[in-house]
């Protein structure tokens, strides 16, 4: 489905938005729950990646299809390889067969896990035989996807003398690293993260709990892209959000204020307030701890005509899409100046945005919605607009509250 996106002018923006949980947690939960039954979840995120998710934690099934659920793809190689008697093919979209997972395959085996590879080495699909690993030391790089390090964190507590994992190297995405050691914490699983040595304790059984997930950071984003475009005294309601996040994301708070955007905390929720304009100095930040917002905010700048400095970006390489080609393309359809390396981007000012442009998705949820707030400014077409259900099911709808027309072309 492609759409077009009206421009939004002359509006005064007041919503009140209900976004699901996050996403992360809730896929960290999800495999939580299946090795320990008495969590029960609420606030769980809607998402295509969390549905595929839940589908492939309850199949009896040889062979399971992820599609391009990245996070689903880490966490069940990790989850499949401990249980004993269980064999698994563990495979997803053409995209998915191309995104390497061999640093995690190889931890896993390291630890005496039975994985082999059904096609290319170091990508899916891959074939999984559940086995008891008495193992209980393991290295990998600290500077690759936070994701392979969360798979193993996440079974850590049921391996039968724990886990120790040493990091190699620079560590990046922490907060990643650290909402899942966050989450075992709840649970009351003793897990230490001292320098680059991470511990995890074993774990039989927990009380019976309920865990409610926090709203998702990243979903706020495009929210705090649209106010920052919008009117003077424009504001968003958005719930259901905490002031002491686990989420890296969070960090939107402090970059959005560049924009002139300032953030409130209620009572689980958060206001968005369009209070000052856009400071006009270059924006300069490192993501190395919030990678998956880079593209809402290359697209801010660009909107608001500023340039950007964003650095810290290696991981995006091999999301659903190299984001940083997708955006070096997208951007420069709509007239801006942006060059790439294979960690950074770099946006000149301009002050012309062409209208009526096709911006191509590339199967990349974050790549229709972190566009979609130029329809303030602009006129635009989103190709493949579907593609949004991957994190975030209702969002063209939300855009539609918001005051954006849609047409479907």
């Amino acid at each position: 489905m492609d759409i077009l996106l009206n421009v939004l002018k002359d509006k005064k923006i007041k919503e009140e938005i209900i976004i699901s949980g996050s996403k992360s947690e809730s896929n960290r939960l999800l495999i939580l729950q299946n090795l320990f039954p008495e969590i029960l979840i609420k606030n769980l995120s809607d998402s295509d990646d969390s549905v595929h998710m839940q589908h492939a934690l309850s199949t009896n099934k040889d062979i399971v299809d992820i599609g391009h659920a990245g996070t689903a793809m880490r966490f069940l190689t990790s989850y499949f390889a401990v249980k004993e008697g269980r064999e698994v093919v563990l495979t997803g979209s053409e995209r998915m067969q191309n995104r390497p997972i061999e640093i995690l395959v190889n931890a896993l085996k390291d630890l005496g896990a039975e994985i082999s590879y059904e096609a290319k080495t170091g990508y899916p699909p891959i074939r999984v035989k559940g086995t008891k690993i008495t193992k209980n030391k393991v290295q990998i790089n600290g500077n690759v996807s936070s994701q392979y390090i969360s798979s193993l964190l996440l079974i850590a507590s049921k391996l039968e003398n724990g886990l120790t994992i040493e990091l190699l190297g620079d560590i990046t995405s922490i907060p990643y690293i650290n909402m899942t050691i966050s989450l075992l914490h709840q649970l009351n699983i003793d897990a230490t993260f001292s320098g680059n040595v991470i511990k995890v304790s074993q774990k039989t059984s927990i009380k019976k709990q309920t865990v409610v997930v926090e709203s998702d950071w990243s979903s706020a984003s495009y929210f705090y892209s649209i106010i920052a475009s919008a009117e003077l005294g424009s504001s968003i309601q958005l719930s259901a959000y905490k002031q002491q996040s686990l989420q890296g994301d969070s960090c939107l708070v402090e970059i959005y204020q560049h924009f002139g955007v300032t953030t409130s905390f209620g009572d689980n929720f958060i206001i968005l307030k369009k209070e000052k304009e856009t400071l006009k100095d270059t924006l300069e930040i490192d993501l190395k701890n919030a990678p998956d917002i880079a593209q809402t905010i290359a697209v801010t700048c660009f909107s608001e005509g500023i340039s950007c400095s964003l650095t810290g970006l290696h991981t995006l390489k091999i999301k659903e899409t190299d984001r940083l080609e997708a955006l070096k393309a997208e951007l420069t359809k709509l007239g801006a100046r942006i060059s790439v390396t294979d960690k950074s981007l770099y946006l000149e000012k301009s002050s012309e945005i062409i209208t009526n442009i096709g911006v191509k998705t590339y199967n990349d949820h974050r790549m229709a919605m972190a566009f979609a707030p130029l329809a303030l400014k602009v006129p635009i077409k989103i190709l493949n607009a579907e593609v949004v259900t991957k994190s975030f099911q209702n969002f063209w709808e939300n855009m539609q509250q918001i005051g954006i027309k849609i047409d479907k072309l």
